[in-house]
């Protein structure tokens, strides 16, 4: 936490850890107002002077939306065998696993070998200066490289007989995930892809009230941050929610049309798509990552019921006609022809959870009952391939 001092005509900024071991660092008085307002909302910038002393946590940047540790990890990290590092603390994590074959992070891989010795000594666990020696000593790794080396790292795991965690999206190419596909396959190993947003609770708690709809409307928005600006925002954000829609359409893709604008990166920083399937359903959704607000939901429009799922508060709600006049109605609609039906409205109770732990407990779930997982790498190339099919509109 911090505390903010001015004393000797100089504002002082104080970091201390959960232990009240103090770190900290002189700030002048020369500082121009916004860089003060800067300092009071934690919006701090990292200088050659402070480099390497604080690390994300420490700047307090899980308190606020800066940087979304759900999304990432620390730059530099590439592979972590059988747990994510993810840019969270990773004892918080494995004290709150109930599942054993998760708690155990043994093993680390970097190519910077510093980064690697770095994560070793934090967290005692043995690092490699070979992503092949790391490979001889794991059963299962977790790929959270950046996307362009995904499929190397998995194709060599794989191909080691290795169970693999791989993070969206799973490739680069459609052509790369199927290969993988096949690999998978043939070696009988456990791949799971990282598609968060199927274990937030808003969604798993409302997702067996999702049949059959017929129109979905989708927005996820997000202040302007330098990561992920490499790739266009359908793969940085959108992706998220062409997940979920596959997840509950059971219909083949028709037809696609979307529009994609470059406002501040090389690549499109908003985007608009609409997915057509064969049933009839049509999906509509915009992500954007230069708002002024924050919002991550999805609403699923079906015969008699309209779910709304939102992904970012975690809140979920149903509203749907009462056939048999049970529940307390929060309105009756007349019909032109004199019919009545009764509105009912649910907003269910969300039980918090740690959506990364889950997927983690869930893909150790699948290897040690060998089941299929949850997300498995056919769902990871369904929605890279489609996600690849809106940016190609927008050529």
């Amino acid at each position: 936490f911090f505390r903010l001092h001015y004393l000797e005509k100089k504002y002082h900024l104080v970091a201390f850890t959960e232990s009240e071991e103090f770190k900290g660092y002189n700030i002048s008085n020369d500082k121009l107002p916004w860089e003060l307002d800067e300092i009071i909302n934690q919006n701090f910038e990292i200088t050659s002077e402070v480099i390497n002393k604080f690390t994300p946590h420490e700047l307090g940047y899980h308190l606020n939306t800066r940087i979304d540790f759900e999304k990432g990890c620390y730059t530099g990290q590439e592979i972590v065998a059988r747990m994510h590092y993810r840019a969270k603390k990773l004892p918080e994590i494995l004290v709150r696993s109930t599942n054993k074959e998760v708690e155990d992070l043994t093993k680390v891989y970097d190519k910077d070998n510093k980064e690697s010795i770095r994560v070793s000594n934090e967290f005692k666990c043995r690092s490699f200066e070979s992503f092949d020696s790391l490979l001889d000593s794991v059963d299962v790794i977790d790929i959270v490289a950046p996307t362009p080396f995904h499929f190397n790292y998995a194709k060599q795991a794989i191909n080691k007989n290795k169970h693999v965690f791989i993070e969206k999206p799973v490739c680069t190419t459609s052509k790369e995930s199927e290969e993988l596909i096949k690999l998978g396959d043939l070696k009988k190993v456990k791949i799971q892809v990282g598609h968060v947003e199927r274990f937030n609770p808003a969604f798993t708690k409302v997702e067996s009230e999702i049949s059959k709809p017929m129109f979905i409307e989708s927005h996820r928005l997000a202040k302007f941050n330098p990561r992920g600006t490499d790739v266009s925002v359908v793969l940085d954000l959108m992706i998220h929610d062409i997940d979920i829609i596959l997840k509950t359409v059971d219909s083949k893709v028709k037809n696609i049309l979307s529009s994609g604008v470059s406002v501040i990166s090389e690549t499109p920083d908003i985007a608009n798509a609409r997915i057509e399937f064969e049933n009839g359903c049509v999906a509509n959704l915009t992500a954007s990552r230069v708002s002024l607000k924050n919002m991550r939901k999805t609403r699923f429009f079906q015969s008699g019921k309209y779910i709304s799922v939102d992904f970012l508060n975690k809140e979920s709600e149903v509203v749907e006609i009462d056939l048999d006049n049970n529940a307390i109605p929060i309105m009756t609609l007349e019909l032109a022809n004199g019919i009545k039906k009764n509105i009912v409205f649910n907003k269910p109770k969300i039980k918090e959870n740690n959506a990364i732990l889950d997927e983690l407990n869930s893909f150790a779930e699948s290897i040690n009952k060998n089941k299929v997982p949850k997300v498995n790498i056919t769902d990871g190339h369904n929605a890279l391939d489609i996600a690849l099919k809106i940016i190609a509109n927008f050529k």
